[in-house]
């Protein structure tokens, strides 16, 4: 795929989730203990892979605007009256995006060792 789609499906991604975290939650049954902790990972995983490929800027920084990210939906969470923010969410996130650079830092050196 080409960066342009990646970007797309990046803008997309921010936008079905921001709407996602706002939605109000009615008669949700938990499948299992913090299923939104894990939710939270698994998006952030996502947004951290779908950024990566779409702009080329360094890890780090892409880590402080996913962060950003994060802490700007906990606070948008906070003034909603049928949200809450919370601190364990946001280092679900925070968590989701790191891993997905250890993984390509990991494949990367990986592949480096095979051919190297």
């Amino acid at each position: 795929m080409t960066r342009r789609v990646y970007q797309v499906i990046f803008l997309a991604s921010i936008i079905g989730f921001t709407i996602l975290f706002a939605k109000e939650i009615k008669g949700v049954s938990n499948l299992f203990p913090h299923e939104d902790k894990v939710a939270h990972f698994g998006i952030y995983f996502i947004l951290a892979t779908a950024m990566d490929k779409a702009f080329k800027i360094p890890f780090v920084v892409q880590i402080l605007l996913l962060t950003g990210y994060g802490t700007a939906i906990e606070f948008m969470q906070d003034t909603l009256p049928y949200r809450r923010a919370s601190i364990a969410d946001f280092i679900a996130g925070f968590l989701g995006a790191v891993s997905y650079f250890i993984i390509k830092l990991g494949f990367h050196l990986s592949s480096k060792q095979r051919n190297g």
